[in-house]
């Protein structure tokens, strides 16, 4: 009879996890889908209340996310004849006409030059630092590591003005190589302190043995460290990504042309009309490459628990 409670008890508890687990799921993802939808609602909808759940949908947003347009009268239209693709017609409803390409797709592929570019740096130096710090007596080891954590204390506000006179001095301001260092340094204490951890949990005897087979240093660290370390450098890449992709302060402040990302970007979609279906198609399809890099970087991830459950 005992028995049966325990087990009735412990069905009773993983349901009641799964639930909760199921009620977090939905909080969280209703508001992504809220986004989602958005972008294919037309701006009345967009702002209709109560909202509206069930609407017809269309690809104004997007329309509107890529183009510029400029308004003319019935007789201007009328002079230019029929519309000659879909996304004419769309606009021509509001008695405009495409004048041209946005900015966004320039914007978004700073973002992708600058998130990656950072990352793939914090990435390569934090590993040689983490691998350092983890396998050599390095002279003040301790207070190293403090002093690289702490810039992370720091909050942006607090640096802004003298990184902003440094960067307008060396020349960096609204360029790409000046946000990809700036997102390095501010990555590289994250990427040192979480490859330190994993690195410390791979036993020195792997490279031992390598080197007495005649491996050199480096081939040991290439060939034996890195392969185990990989889901380590999977999940510090996703968060020194997650950083990158997503940091407002700086890039509004550094960048105003020719290297300004996204996030500054989206925002000036809004316009006199508030045009929220276009800001919500900017916002979905800044999202889609960090889901996509994750994705990608799961099997490393579940690769490396599972070299993880070998070796222990």
């Amino acid at each position: 009879m005992s028995g049966y409670s325990i087990t009735e008890a412990s069905a009773r508890q993983k349901w009641i996890a799964g639930l909760l687990v199921a009620a977090y799921t939905v909080v969280t993802l209703v508001p992504l889908f809220w986004i989602v939808a958005t972008g294919f609602k037309s701006p009345s909808d967009a702002i209709a209340y109560p909202p509206k759940v069930i609407f017809t949908p269309t690809l104004e947003g997007y329309v509107n996310l890529f183009t510029t347009r400029t308004r003319m009268n019935p007789d201007q239209l009328e002079a230019l004849g029929p519309p000659q693709t879909w996304y004419d017609g769309i606009v021509r409803q509001y008695d405009m006409v495409i004048s041209g390409p946005s900015r966004f797709g320039e914007r978004f592929l700073n973002s992708v030059i600058i998130g990656f570019g950072s990352t793939f740096l914090s990435i390569f130096l934090g590993t040689l630092a983490a691998y350092a710090f983890s396998r050599f007596k390095v002279p003040l080891k301790d207070d190293l590591l403090f002093f690289i954590l702490s810039t992370r204390m720091m909050p942006p506000i607090a640096v802004a003005i003298p990184i902003f006179l440094m960067f307008r001095t060396l020349g960096l301001s609204d360029t790409h190589l000046g946000m990809i260092l700036l997102y390095t340094a501010v990555n590289i204490s994250l990427a040192v302190w979480l490859l330190k951890g994993f690195i410390d949990e791979i036993p020195r005897e792997y490279e031992e043995a390598a080197l007495i087979d005649g491996y050199s240093r480096f081939q040991a660290f290439y060939k034996v460290v890195l392969p185990q370390a990989a889901t380590g450098i999977a999940s510090t890449a996703i968060f020194c990504l997650i950083f990158s992709w997503n940091e407002y302060a700086f890039a509004v402040l550094l960048t105003s042309g020719t290297a300004q990302t996204a996030p500054p970007f989206i925002p000036t979609i809004i316009g006199i009309g508030k045009d929220w279906p276009a800001v919500a198609a900017g916002t979905t399809l800044f999202l889609i490459p960090v889901m996509v890099f994750t994705i990608l970087l799961r099997k490393h991830l579940l690769r490396g628990i599972t070299f993880g459950a070998v070796r222990k």
